[in-house]
C-alpha cells in the first residue's frame, strides 16, 4: 500500500521502512526510542553471553586444555577472527533474502545451540577433561575437539547477529526527519554503551564463577542469558520498523564489475555533469537493449555502479581498522596471561585476571554519556559540527590511543620484569609482586567506526558495510595469531625461551607491545593520508 493512499502521509515515515506487517511504518506507534530498549537489551544480554566465555578463554584452554601461552593466544585470536568474518554470512544473508530482523532471531538460536553444547563439554562426565589431584588436565583429542565444535558453532551464530544489531537499531530513526536523524546518532552511543555494560557483568561476576565455583556453571549462565537476550528482542517485535531487504548485495558488485570488464574498451561520457558513471552504466549497441532486454552482467543501472564506488571508497579506511583490532585483541590475550603473573590481592581479595578488563569496561560506561550529553555539545560550538567531531577524527583519536596503551602495557611489562629481577625471582616462580595498571579507551574508534560504515553504506547493503567493519576485527585477529607466530618462532631459535615463554618472568613481553606500538604509529600515520583523501557519501539525484 502506498503512503499516498493514507489521508496525512507525515505521519509515516519516509525513508522506506514498513512495520511488521509490510505498511509503510507509523512514526508515532513503530521505531524511534520506543523501539530501542528491547534492542538495547539484546545486546547487553548477548555480549554478557559473549564476554561471559571469551574474557577468559585463553585461561580455560591453558588450565582445562593443557595449552601453551602461545598456543592458547592464538587459538583465542583464530576464534575470534572467525567470530568477526562470520558477519559477512549474516549480513548476506539479511540484505538479499531475510531481512535484519529474521537473521538476528535466526542465528540467535544457533548461537544458544552452541552455548549449551559448550556447557556440556565442560561439565558432564566423559566430555569435559578429567584432572588429577594437582589440578593438570589431560583432555582427550574428543574432549577438545567437542569444545572446538561448541566455540564454533557460537561463532557462526555471533557471526550473524554483529552486523544486524547495530544497523536494526539505526533503522528505528528515519533519516529524512532532521530530529531523528540527530537520535540515531546517539542510538550508537548507547548502543556501545549496552555492550559495556554485558561486558562489565561478564568480567567481573561471570568470570570469578569461573575460577571459584566452575566452568560448566560460567559457560552455562551466560547460555541462560542467551535465552534471555531472544525473549527481549522478540518482546519488542511490535514496535519495530523493517528495511525490506534489497537483493544479493555480492551479486550486485560482481555484475558492476563483469561489465566493467566486458567494455573495458568503451570511452566514458565527456559530460562532466555525467562524471559519476563508469564503463559498467554505459550503453552501446552490443548490450542488445531492444524491447529493454538487458543483460544486468553487460549493463548495470547508475544506482549500482555509484555502490561499488561506496565500497572501493571505504576499503582504505576499513584497512586501517586493522592494526587497530590487533592492539585491542591483546586485551582477552596476552594482557590476561601478563595479568597471571602479577600480584592482583587488594587485602584480602584476589581480583582474577581476566577481570582486569573491567577496568576498561568503566571507562567505557563512564565515558559514554560524557561524551554524548557533554563533549559533543561542547566540542559542536567550536567545530560547528552535528556531531562534535567528525567520524573521521573521532577514529583517528581512537588511534591515537591505542598508541598509548601498548605504550602503557610495555611500560607495566617492563616495571614488572625489573621488580622480578630485583627480588631475585627464578625461572621457577610465575608471579611477581607488581600490579597491572592503564587500559586503553574505545568510545572513539569503535563507535565511530559503527556509525561511519552505516552512514556510507549504500542504503540497500547497510548490513554488508556493518559486516566489512566488523571483519578488521577479524583480520586484526589473525594478524595477532601471525605475529605471535613469527615472533615465537624467530625468538626461540638457537634454544633460545624467546619474547613469549610459558613462564613471562623469563621472556620479553615488553619487546612485543613495543612492536604494536611502533606498527600502529605507521598505521596512524598511514589513516592519516587516507582521510585527508576520503569524501563523505553524498545524496545523488536520480537521472532521467
Amino acid at each position: 500500500m502506498a503512503i499516498a493512499e493514507y489521508e496525512d502521509p507525515d505521519t509515516y515515515t519516509q525513508d522506506g521502512t514498513t512495520d511488521r506487517h509490510g505498511n509503510p511504518a507509523n512514526r508515532k506507534k513503530t521505531g524511534n526510542w520506543k523501539a530501542c530498549p528491547y534492542i538495547l537489551a539484546n545486546e547487553a544480554c548477548e555480549r554478557l553471553a559473549y564476554y561471559g566465555m571469551s574474557t577468559n578463554l585463553v585461561n580455560y584452554f591453558k588450565d582445562r586444555l593443557h595449552q601453551g601461552n602461545a598456543t592458547a593466544a592464538n587459538n583465542v585470536t583464530n576464534w575470534s577472527g572467525t567470530c568477526y568474518i562470520m558477519p559477512l554470512l549474516g549480513a548476506f544473508f539479511a540484505d538479499a533474502y531475510l531481512g535484519r530482523y529474521k537473521t538476528i532471531v535466526i542465528f540467535m538460536i544457533i548461537y544458544i545451540f552452541g552455548m549449551t553444547f559448550l556447557t556440556l563439554s565442560s561439565s558432564v562426565p566423559g566430555l569435559k577433561p578429567s584432572c588429577n589431584p594437582q589440578g593438570v588436565c589431560h583432555p582427550t583429542t574428543g574432549q577438545t575437539a567437542a569444545c572446538f565444535i561448541a566455540l564454533y558453532l557460537i561463532a557462526l551464530g555471533t557471526g550473524g547477529i554483529k552486523p544486524c544489531v547495530s544497523s536494526f537499531g539505526a533503522d528505528q530513526f528515519d533519516e529524512n526527519d532532521v530530529k531523528e536523524k540527530k537520535r540515531k546518532s546517539s542510538f550508537f552511543n548507547w548502543f556501545y554503551l549496552s555492550i559495556n555494560i554485558g561486558a562489565l557483568i561478564a568480567s567481573t561476576v561471570l568470570v570469578w564463577i569461573q575460577n571459584n565455583v566452575g566452568w560448566g556453571w560460567g559457560f552455562g549462565i551466560p547460555a541462560v542469558v542467551m535465552a534471555i537476550a531472544v525473549a527481549s528482542f522478540l518482546w519488542g517485535t511490535p514496535l519495530y520498523r523493517h528495511q525490506k531487504p534489497g537483493g544479493s548485495p555480492l551479486t550486485r558488485i560482481a555484475q558492476v564489475l563483469v561489465a566493467s570488464i566486458r567494455k573495458f574498451r568503451v570511452k566514458v561520457p565527456a559530460d562532466t555533469n555525467l562524471l559519476f558513471l563508469d564503463k559498467a552504466a554505459v550503453g552501446t549497441e552490443s548490450d542488445n537493449l531492444k524491447e529493454g532486454l538487458v543483460s544486468p552482467w553487460r549493463l548495470c543501472t547508475v544506482t549500482q555502479v555509484e555502490e561499488l564506488k561506496a565500497i572501493v571508497r571505504l576499503l582504505p579506511i576499513w584497512a586501517t581498522g586493522i592494526m587497530f583490532a590487533t592492539v585491542y585483541g591483546q586485551m582477552s590475550t596476552m594482557f590476561i596471561l601478563q595479568g597471571n603473573t602479577m600480584d592482583l590481592n587488594i587485602g584480602s581479595f584476589k581480583i582474577p585476571s581476566a577481570s582486569l578488563s573491567l577496568f576498561d569496561t568503566l571507562a567505557v560506561i563512564l565515558w559514554v554519556p560524557f561524551y554524548d550529553r557533554l563533549l559533543v555539545p561542547l566540542t559542536r560550538k567550536f567545530t560547528g559540527h552535528d556531531r562534535g567531531f567528525t567520524q573521521l577524527t573521532r577514529m583517528g583519536i581512537g588511534l591515537v590511543i591505542s598508541i598509548l596503551s601498548m605504550l602503557a602495557a610495555g611500560v607495566v611489562e617492563l616495571v614488572r620484569l625489573h621488580w622480578c629481577a630485583s627480588m631475585a625471582y627464578t625461572a621457577r616462580m610465575t608471579t611477581c609482586p607488581c600490579r597491572s595498571s592503564g587500559w586503553s579507551l574505545k568510545v572513539f574508534t569503535f563507535i565511530g567506526q559503527l556509525e561511519f560504515f552505516y552512514d556510507q553504506a549504500p542504503d540497500a547493503m547497510r548490513s554488508m558495510c556493518s559486516a566489512l567493519q566488523l571483519t578488521t576485527n577479524a583480520l586484526g585477529s589473525y594478524l595477532s595469531t601471525l605475529l605471535v607466530t613469527i615472533v615465537t618462532h624467530t625468538t626461540t631459535r638457537g634454544g633460545k625461551l624467546g619474547w613469549i615463554p610459558d613462564n613471562l618472568n623469563v621472556g620479553h613481553l615488553d619487546y612485543f607491545y613495543w612492536m604494536l606500538a611502533i606498527l600502529s604509529v605507521v598505521n596512524f600515520f598511514m589513516y592519516l593520508i587516507i582521510s585527508r583523501w576520503y569524501t563523505y557519501k553524498k545524496t545523488v539525484g536520480t537521472v532521467g
